[in-house]
């Protein structure tokens, strides 16, 4: 997908003067933390892996934590924005401009939490990613992630246009289960995605060998939307299983 040149565009104006919290570990725009969630648990020397880390916010979150954090992503620009983020937060980070279904470098069973926030809408073969991150995860550890919520995907508001107030009426905008790309807005950038159902993303876990133990769809904290309150995006925790 064409998303890498956007995602240089958001960290050269992050960069410009954006503030970039890094003190929480989060799995989306007005979501609770992982603070509330506790899906992560204790990171105190555990080997974390951060796919599609961005800014590196929760890259460094989970190295202050006292974690040994392997990031990764494709931007260029967004690495050495995480890069000087690391360092004023006076933290070490092993960062890696790596596509994260590519994760050879990496030994298998090395790895004590897998972390994904936002990402799997970004990857078109979500089979690979989960064998891939199956393989370097110990036995038993998770791969906790978030990804957009297909029912936010599907709907919208009548005549909305870009920018403005949601008045219109409340409705489906596209199939449910298209698997058509969309475009959403990351830092008030176009960003397309692959939907997926929570039943595709559920069978896909299965095949590579997981057990799903938490599923959840939080409720956001904040809405521009003056209507009816739908969740804009599903967490998951998985754990290894199988070989």
């Amino acid at each position: 997908m064409a998303n890498q040149e956007i995602w240089d565009r958001i960290a050269a104006r992050r960069s410009a003067g954006d503030a970039i919290a890094y003190g929480a570990i989060t799995y989306g725009p007005d979501l609770p933390t992982d603070a509330e969630l506790r899906l992560c648990g204790d990171l105190s020397g555990k080997r974390v892996l951060d796919l599609g880390s961005g800014a590196g916010e929760n890259a460094i979150a989970f190295a202050t934590s006292g974690a040994h954090v392997i990031a990764l992503d494709t931007s260029k620009a967004q690495l050495s924005l995480a890069r000087k983020i690391a360092e004023v937060a006076e933290v070490r980070v092993e960062f890696h401009e790596s596509d994260v279904c590519d994760l050879a470098f990496l030994r298998a069973d090395s790895i004590d939490l897998a972390f994904a926030a936002g990402v799997l809408g970004e990857v078109d073969d979500l089979d690979r990613l989960l064998r891939q991150v199956h393989r370097v995860l110990r036995p038993g550890a998770a791969f906790v992630f978030s990804f957009d919520h297909p029912m936010a995907l599907a709907v919208g508001r009548e005549g909305a246009a870009p920018g403005s107030l949601p008045l219109g009426a409340l409705e489906v905008r596209r199939p449910y289960f298209s698997s058509e790309r969309v475009t959403v807005t990351r830092f008030d950038e176009p960003v397309e995605v692959v939907p997926r159902t929570i039943a595709e993303v559920f069978a896909a876990l299965h095949r590579a060998g997981y057990r799903v133990d938490t599923l959840l769809e939080p409720q956001p904290l904040r809405s521009s939307d003056p209507g009816p309150t739908i969740p804009s995006t599903v967490v998951v925790r998985a754990r290894k299983e199988g070989v």
